[in-house]
């Protein structure tokens, strides 16, 4: 997950950084120093990124067209 992917999926869920980082269980500053593209743990990151996709985010890879985030299903 890049820093500008974690960025949209909040912005596409409406989730401030309190918001992120209350439902993966890691601190604000956590997800502020992920943002700002700091090396983070992989596990870390790991628990973030599950986080968006229990929410419904999914992340579209590098493909030439730039990487991404979508909502994984319809939302209501």
């Amino acid at each position: 997950m890049m820093p500008i992917q974690c960025k949209m999926a909040r912005a596409a869920l409406g989730w401030g950084t309190r918001d992120l980082a209350k439902n993966a269980g890691v601190s604000p500053d956590t997800i502020a120093r992920l943002e700002r593209g700091e090396r983070l743990r992989e596990a870390t990151i790991d628990v973030v990124r599950s986080a968006f996709e229990k929410a419904g985010i999914e992340f579209i890879p590098e493909n030439g067209g730039g990487a991404g985030v979508r909502f994984s299903k319809p939302r209501a």
